[in-house]
This record gives structure tokens, sequence and C-alpha cells, in this order.
């Protein structure tokens, strides 16, 4: 754990420099269903910007969407822009379906109808960025950040398995954002932080894979499905940044954080991380 909460110090601390969470402060979700068909079933998405389609270009179609459309399902968008694994608890959340109850107490009360197909989660980016980086003892903050996204999430499939003990649940990570630090100029020491990310992302979802297996969830690892764990010495040609490692030139078609430093999916990116939802969910 000392390893592991030192680097990912080192990259939430270069990564708040250059990102605002005035980018994502939390607001509804862009798309959700309406009442379900007959016969069909309804997929829940919580989670935070990434669930909701937020870009810094304005919010856009999202994986959820993506996968509604493709699974025949009927959308519930419960995801709120800068939501903490905590707040899934306690805040309310985005879309009409809420009623002003949090992501958690709406999803049980959809559960409750026994119409629900799909539950996604995607969470813990904001758990760390803004307390940690600006935290008096940086170190001890994500130690305690990481510990407490881990116990919220327990919370959150606890609270989903009481409710639907058989429901599909699939829990998902992120895209390794900072492998774009590789070639973005705004960090002077991108390489050394790119391959940092490696470890941690690694380290990371093992964790989070592990928790979510406890509850019979499947885990979609969109960092190896995006070519996280590739080695950095596989290179490739890239339009604009010449040769460069080729999981390098990956997250630089799926996000925007080698042009703007923002850390959210390109529509390539929502669709990547789609695929591999549906994949985890067979």
């Amino acid at each position: 754990m000392p390893r592991f909460a030192l680097v990912i110090v080192a990259l939430v601390t270069a990564l708040a420099a250059c990102t605002s969470r005035s980018q994502d402060v939390t607001s509804a979700a862009p798309m959700t269903g309406g009442d379900p068909k007959d016969g069909q079933q309804i997929y829940i998405s919580l989670g935070d910007s990434y669930a909701t389609g937020f870009s810094p270009v304005g919010n856009g179609e999202s994986f959820a969407d993506i996968i509604a459309k493709r699974e025949g399902l009927n959308l519930v968008n419960l995801a709120c822009n800068g939501v903490t694994s905590g707040e899934l608890l306690t805040e309310p959340a985005c879309g009409p379906e809420a009623e002003g109850r949090s992501q958690v107490d709406a999803t049980v009360a959809q559960l409750r109808t026994g119409r629900v197909g799909l539950v996604t989660l995607v969470i813990g980016g904001n758990d760390l960025v803004e307390p940690c980086a600006v935290a008096e003892n940086p170190l001890e903050c994500a130690k305690g950040a990481l510990t407490d996204t881990k116990t919220n999430i327990s919370t959150v499939l606890t609270r989903i398995r009481e409710a639907a003990p058989d429901v599909k649940v699939v829990g998902l990570t992120y895209p390794d954002v900072f492998l774009g630090a590789w070639v973005n100029p705004a960090f002077p020491n991108g390489e050394e932080l790119a391959r940092s990310s490696v470890s941690l992302y690694e380290d990371f979802n093992g964790e989070m894979a592990a928790e979510y297996a406890k509850f019979g969830a499947k885990f979609a690892d969109i960092t190896k499905t995006t070519g996280g764990y590739g080695a950095l010495t596989e290179l490739t040609e890239h339009p604009k940044y010449g040769q460069i490692p080729a999981s390098v030139a990956e997250v630089c078609t799926l996000t925007y954080f080698c042009d703007q430093s923002d850390v959210h999916p390109t529509p390539a990116g929502h669709q990547a991380i789609a695929e591999a939802i549906m994949a985890a969910s067979r």
C-alpha cells in the first residue's frame, strides 16, 4: 500500500494542476429512459461523469446510451457529474427517475420492480483528485480515500444484492489517462508519470475486481481493454506525435487527455467502454 499510495499522490497532484472540478460539478445525466415497454428490461447506470457522457465539448452519448440501444434495454441513468463513491449513498441522484433519492436508494426502488436486467457502476475517480491534491498530508489522504472507496462500493453492492440477489451487475474502471502525459506538454515529467501509472492501475484494478467478485458481480477492466497494460516499448506511428508507445496512442484516441488534459472519453472511448462492459456481462 505505501508504494501504491505514493504513486497515486504523484499522479493525482499532477492531474489536479491541469483540471478543475468546475468542469465536473454535479448535474443531470443527459439521457434517461421513459416508461419501459411491455417486457423490456431496465438498465440502471450508476456513477460519475463517465456514465453521464460528460466531455469538454459538452454532454454526449455515453457508454450507457450505447449499451441500452445495442441490448434493447430501457436506460435509467442515475449518474451525476463529479460524484464520489460516498455520495452514491447520500446525495440526490440525477435523472427524473431519482425523485430526490440517492443513486443507491433510487436503484433499490427500481430493483424491487423485478424489471431490472443490468446495473453498471463506474466510480472512484473523484474520490482522490480534489481532496488529496490539496491535503496537508496527501499520502495519508490517498490511503484513506482508497480504503473509503472500497468500503463504499461494498456498501453499494450489499444494498443491491439485498434488493435483487441475482441481478447482473458490472463494475468498471477507467482508461489509464496518465499514459497521455507521455505526449502532453503540461507534464514536464510526463514519461515518468506514464510509466508509474501502469503499475498503479494494475494494483488498483486488481483490488476493485476482487471487491466486485465478493458480491458475484462482473468486472470490466477498461484499463486492460484499452491497452493500458501494454509494454511502453511497443511503438506505433501517431499522425500528431510521431513514434510513441502504442498504449499512449490508444489513450490519445479514446480520451481527451493528450490534447486537453481532460480525463473524459471521446465518442470512440465510450464505444470501447460499452463493448468491454457487454463482453464482461455475457
